[in-house]
């Protein structure tokens, strides 16, 4: 692999990057409109002590509540993409902070509302249903509060915990801030000894390279540099997990899981029924990782041999043009208007493409009510960045039609069902590039590449969830989260996840520190649960055609947050409170490997 110089921010070709001037034409009319709304805000202070009075005055401040709302959103997706830019500019980091703090100060003004509206009898706030035909629109919304009613503390107590937050974000913000601004590699090196830049965003790239030198060298060599702030990072990790317990014990919550899974209304069975689920099938796992290990030739098989394509002469460079085309022909089974908003997307600038310096790492998407949405990739030419692009577009067009057919209330749909359409987006393209193809090595290629989405999103992010679980509940118990312990307790999972036949370096101990989500706290088991939701989904629209298309777009996609998610996709024809969509994919992944291991019976 040579060594591929990372260009400055402004040397990017503009068409290569998100258009930020649809969300605010400069960063002076951000200044404006940031100040505008700090200036009003203290007057939603007005309804205090008011609610109760009449359903005109609820109405008013719910309105003017949610106005504030959607412009802080506009505020802070701009300030935060524009920081995600480049992470060492300090301008956009100042953009960013302020955006955070006045989400906070926000927070502190509307924390009357709450508790205001929860201790309003609920058969005077049916008859305020009834004389004010505008309260209609947050029935939902009040249920929902009414539904938290034990959870909320008295106006004083939240007006604390909402400046608390600022507190509480700290962790996630020291780690942002490590992890994308201030943390560099050393170069790693292949069997040519050349030296290969390491970055965050070439890491992957590094280890699915055929030279298993160089993935040797830039597996150690990334990891020897967070083995070297260990010790901090295990105290800011331990710091985001005591912050959680704070919130959930003062809310009075069971558990900090509790506490985040109860937004979505999902029941904490459903997280524990994955993780069991899961390891009812870890044979299956062991399988796939036999196979990788005797297809690759390998005595012994590391961690640094899992991303590696096992039929390597099959991957291809595939330019960002064409990869574009490859996704719009796979998705083609949603219909003619789902892809034409896809090529708008495409053509109109909703995606920053390439990787820059100081950018920041992964990709996602992202946006504000009242404007399209916004892809952040660090697009590389193969195969598994076709799938981002599939992936992220997923979630863009999710947005886009959650915002079309859903008030600002209820638009954005819950982190639950999040992942759904993206991986949705990636089975369908998946689908289609294997019924396109006809030669055994590209086929088995294909294949394999499927079973590591499997083995990459129901089994790893399962394992990590797992290792929220088990961090959380020692913290709970009194266990101090040290470095050692930290450690110790990924290191036996993925021991456990993997199998006899995978060799557990020792510095795979380190990897729960390079992975930004735990600061999300209980967020990972949503891309298990919804990449099992998504298989059954692209199986119907499949076998079905145009109406489960119909189905989908209508009552999934343009759903947004009007229901609770596990009621969603009860619509969609997916039940998450069961095993059986989880057996279903587990169930594709035994076919698929009994596949694979066919077409490679005799080599290939």
């Amino acid at each position: 692999m040579e060594k591929k110089r990372i260009p400055a921010r402004e040397e990017l070709n503009q068409k290569d990057t998100w258009a930020m001037e649809d969300l605010f034409a400069s960063d002076e009319d951000w200044r404006k409109d940031y100040e505008a709304l700090k200036a009003e805000l203290p007057s939603i202070r007005d309804y205090e002590g008011r609610l109760a009075d009449n359903a005109g005055t609820l109405l008013a401040c719910l309105k003017t509540a949610s106005d504030m709302s959607c412009r802080l959103q506009r505020l802070y997706v701009y300030a935060g993409q524009k920081s995600h830019e480049d992470t060492g500019k300090a301008f956009y980091q100042d953009m960013d902070s302020r955006a955070q703090l006045l989400a906070v100060e926000m927070d502190g003004a509307l924390s009357f509302m709450t508790p205001e509206i929860m201790s309003i009898p609920e058969e005077k706030l049916e008859e305020f249903f009834r004389e004010e035909e505008g309260l209609g629109l947050y029935r939902i919304k009040i249920e929902r509060m009414l539904r938290r009613k034990e959870h909320v503390l008295t106006k004083e107590l939240e007006a604390v915990l909402a400046k608390a937050g600022e507190l509480g974000n700290a962790p996630s913000e020291i780690y942002s801030r490590f992890n994308n601004a201030d943390i560099t590699f050393p170069d790693a090196a292949g069997s040519d000894g050349e030296p290969v830049q390491l970055t965050s965003g070439t890491f992957i790239p590094c280890l699915m390279s055929q030279d298993r030198v160089l993935r040797k060298d830039a597996f150690e060599k990334l990891y020897s540099v967070y083995a070297s702030h260990i010790n901090t990072l295990a105290a800011v990790y331990a710091a985001n997990v005591r912050q959680e317990a704070f919130f959930a014990g003062m809310r009075k919550y069971p558990s900090s899981m509790a506490m985040e899974l109860s937004g979505g209304n999902i029941p904490v069975s459903v997280y524990t029924n994955l993780i069991e689920t899961v390891h009812r099938h870890l044979d299956l796992m062991y399988r796939y990782v036999s196979l990788r290990k005797k297809l690759m030739g390998l005595e012994e098989l590391h961690m640094y041999d899992v991303y590696v394509p096992v039929v390597a002469d099959a991957a291809r460079v595939i330019p960002y043009e064409e990869a574009k085309k490859m996704v719009l022909e796979g998705l083609a089974p949603l219909g003619e208007e789902y892809c034409s908003h896809l090529r708008e997307g495409f053509e109109n600038r909703w995606i920053d493409v390439y990787e820059n310096k100081g950018k920041r790492t992964g990709a996602y998407s992202w946006g504000a009510y009242g404007t399209h949405p916004y892809v952040l990739l660090n697009h590389h030419e193969d195969l598994e960045h076709v799938f981002t692009l599939a992936h992220e577009m997923g979630h863009a067009l999710h947005t886009y039609y959650s915002n079309a057919s859903q008030p600002f209330e209820y638009a954005g749909y819950r982190i639950f069902v999040a992942e759904v359409a993206s991986t949705c987006n990636e089975a369908l393209l998946m689908n289609h590039l294997l019924s396109k193809s006809t030669d055994r090595k590209e086929r088995a290629y294909l294949i394999n590449s499927f079973l590591e989405k499997f083995r990459g999103t129901l089994y790893r992010q399962t394992m990590f969830a797992e290792f929220e679980m088990l961090t959380h509940e020692m913290a709970a118990n009194g266990t101090t989260l040290t470095a050692q312990v930290l450690c110790d307790t990924y290191y036996n999972l993925n021991s456990k996840y993997f199998g006899p036949d995978m060799v557990s370096d020792p510095q795979i101990a380190y990897e729960w520190a390079r992975i930004p989500h735990f600061y999300t706290p209980f967020y990972v088991y949503q891309y298990a649960t919804g990449f099992s939701a998504a298989i059954a989904l692209s199986r119907r629209i499949l076998k079905e055609g145009e109406s489960a298309v119909r189905d989908y777009i209508g009552k999934f996609l343009s759903a947004g947050d009007s229901a609770d998610p596990i009621d969603v996709l009860k619509a969609a024809g997916v039940d998450m409170s069961s095993p059986k969509p989880i057996e279903e994919a587990l169930g594709l992944f035994e076919e698929l490997l009994g596949q694979m291991e066919e077409l490679t019976k005799e080599g290939l």
